[in-house]
């Protein structure tokens, strides 16, 4: 399942600038593909716009080789999985439960949580080393904790593509990348993962493509070598930058200079 975008404008309110502006992406099946870009660069606002939670003023999105206006919300639902940057649970949860909701949009009023239900939901668990957790208040978990809980939700969904934003916010080393080592997998296996991060380096180690935004527009595209260019990177970022190969992981990273 591929996202494509072509000149995609996105407006907050009529007449102001936009946040996004004529942006095209291409992120493929089986790929990992990276969003980066500076604070207020628009990275969350392209990810609502591929989930369709926010209105574009022009241009084209194409989901699975379809205009994103073909699909149904029940579609959507289905086949994209979504970890925002933040969220906000109001009344009180258990972690299974939480995750458990990965499962409503395969469910109907007629049809409630079967044995296949509960199998992806143990497995998402599973995956994302929160088993532990199943029987916590989801009020109780920490930061990281609760990160890796609402990835498991999305996973337990079994969706065809996955957006996240910032997945590996408040983690420790160990649990970042095991998420990264999963989500690696996951597109290996042929899932579409679209990754918004600031981490430059993650997204050199873990990425086949990047898309690096300027204040809503596209100052970069292509591999992490046609992307993580310090001239580029500087111009972006306002900040001296050395961009190395690292031998030990056979991958670019990327060093702030004082």
């Amino acid at each position: 399942m591929n996202f494509r975008t072509r000149d995609l404008v996105v407006r907050y309110r009529k007449g102001a600038p936009a946040a996004l502006s004529r942006v095209a992406m291409a992120a493929e099946p089986g790929s990992v593909f990276a969003v980066l870009g500076p604070n207020g660069s628009g990275k969350s606002t392209l990810m609502r716009a591929l989930l369709r939670t926010v209105v574009r003023d022009s241009g084209e999105i194409h989901v699975g080789g379809r205009s994103i206006d073909d699909w149904s919300r029940r579609e959507l639902s289905r086949t994209i999985g979504a970890v925002a940057q933040t969220e906000v649970i109001s009344f009180p949860l258990s972690v299974r439960e939480l995750v458990s909701m990965g499962r409503y949009p395969h469910l109907s009023p007629l049809r409630s949580e079967g044995p296949a239900d509960r199998e992806a939901v143990e497995r998402a668990l599973e995956r994302c080393e929160a088993e532990e957790l199943s029987a916590r208040e989801v009020g109780t978990l920490s930061g990281g904790e609760l990160q890796r809980v609402r990835i498991a939700r999305a996973l337990a969904q079994e969706p065809r593509a996955l957006i996240l934003d910032e997945p590996t916010a408040s983690l420790d080393i160990h649990h970042e990348m095991a998420i990264l080592r999963l989500l690696r997998r996951s597109a290996d296996d042929g899932m579409t993962v679209v990754l918004i991060t600031h981490e430059l380096n993650l997204a050199a180690r873990f990425a086949d493509r990047l898309l690096l935004l300027d204040r809503g527009r596209v100052a970069a595209t292509g591999s992490p070598a046609e992307v993580l260019r310090e001239e580029v990177l500087e111009e972006v970022y306002r900040w001296r930058l050395r961009v190395r190969e690292d031998p030990e992981v056979g991958r670019l990273t990327v060093t702030p200079l004082d």
